[in-house]
């Protein structure tokens, strides 16, 4: 198996030169007054497509030769990589088909379609990227076309790795640190080929969200160890399987892999947005939700970090703000037994509820025949602090039936 080569990288650097765009290498303020360290972000939102893939995407299809353009090309993707594949299609008038879930926001289904025009087809199925993927690979088969994989190949990750040649030339001090999302380890193991062969001090950190944390429980075993369920949040990183050629390199170079709450990354989408004006998507947020992980390490250190895309859809906003405020303990679900007589809902907003308490969602259905009837009710803090003191409340007035917060099975159909 041949790895990715900093040869290769540098070779990839010359075919992108005319699409790709060298993204800013920034300090952020923010975060290195708060870690007091120098903190730059590499700005691959920015990119035309939005985010970093089309440096893979762009680098292994322009190397097909004519005979595999004109039998088309397909590739499974949950947003990124099919944007950057659809580019790449209508920039070298190339046919391809996208394989996308069901669930990839609409948002970057239609920059796909966008990108691609005339050239590209989309097709939706399954509920993960590894669905898409089975479909894709099958479709493939049948028309004998070439399948574009997003991050299991030698080619697409040494277009990745033009992004860690770009932050090497940009750097005004050499770096200590750099801070890395992960999916299915296409990027990672680009950033490794380059630093560690060009900056070998520079300890690389991978980045995954809880809910799919695929290449941490593979080095864990020392061995590619797919998961059985992913939460789908954080979409351009959630993968059941990470890729052979990644996890060899990762295996080998990778300093450490940690892994983030969902609601922390939502947190940090909503900061970089109303504090630098930047849009980040779930995935383009997840390496600087780590930073705090790292606080006492980086104190005083140069430290990168990869904001990978941009692709964020604004309808999905209040799902972004529900789990900030439930990661921060500030949102909180409950089953309230309200007794059947007139005036018990003013009692408990007037003597529980605390004064800077608010009621967010109710939902409540008189019973006949009873002396109490469930409410489901759903309350925002001040301060994560008040949540004791409202529950004491509740019990003492005998209003309290059930915490649904870490009750998975009826919380979801709250959130």
């Amino acid at each position: 198996m041949r790895l990715p080569s900093v040869d290769g990288a540098l070779e990839a650097r010359t075919r992108l030169s005319s699409v790709v765009l060298e993204t800013p290498f920034q300090l952020l303020e923010r975060w290195s007054q708060r870690l007091k360290a120098a903190i730059y972000i590499k700005r691959e939102d920015l990119q035309q497509v939005r985010s970093f893939k089309i440096r893979g995407a762009y680098n292994k299809i322009v190397k097909l030769t004519d005979a595999e353009r004109k039998q088309g090309i397909v590739c499974a993707s949950a947003g990124n990589h099919a944007q950057g594949f659809a580019f790449s299609c209508r920039d070298l008038k190339i046919k391809g088909t996208v394989f996308m879930p069901l669930p990839t926001p609409q948002q970057k289904i239609e920059q796909v379609r966008m990108f691609g025009g005339d050239f590209v087809e989309v097709r939706l199925v399954g509920d993960t990227y590894d669905d898409s993927q089975k479909a894709a690979r099958k479709f493939q088969k049948e028309r004998q076309s070439h399948f574009i994989h997003p991050f299991d190949d030698l080619d697409v990750i040494e277009g990745q790795a033009t992004l860690a040649l770009e932050i090497l030339d940009q750097a005004q001090q050499a770096l200590d640190y750099l801070f890395v999302p992960v999916g299915g380890g296409g990027l990672v193991s680009g950033v490794l080929t380059i630093f560690k062969e060009r900056s070998p001090n520079t300890k690389i950190i991978g980045v995954e969200p809880t809910g799919a944390p695929s290449m941490s429980k593979s080095l864990e075993n020392n061995k590619i160890t797919p998961l059985k369920r992913i939460d789908k949040f954080v979409d351009g990183a959630a993968v059941k399987k990470v890729g052979q050629l990644s996890f060899e390199v990762c295996r080998t170079h990778l300093d450490d892999c940690v892994v983030v709450e969902e609601g922390r990354v939502c947190q940090e989408i909503l900061d970089l947005y109303n504090k630098e004006g930047i849009v980040a998507e779930p995935a383009g947020a997840l390496a600087l939700s780590a930073l705090d992980q790292y606080a006492k390490a980086v104190e005083g250190k140069q430290v990168g970090v990869l904001i990978c895309g941009g692709n964020n859809d604004i309808i999905r906003t209040p799902e972004i703000k529900e789990r900030a405020l439930l990661f921060a303990q500030l949102k909180h679900y409950f089953i309230i037994r309200f007794p059947q007589r007139a005036g018990a809902l003013k009692e408990f907003v007037n003597t529980i509820l605390g004064p800077q308490d608010d009621i967010t969602f109710f939902e409540y259905s008189k019973k006949t025949n009873r002396v109490n009837a469930p409410a489901v009710v759903g309350i925002r803090l001040k301060s994560a602090s008040d949540f004791e003191p409202l529950v004491a409340r509740m019990k003492e007035a005998d209003f309290y039936g059930e915490y649904l917060n870490d009750k998975p099975d009826l919380y979801q159909f709250l959130v």
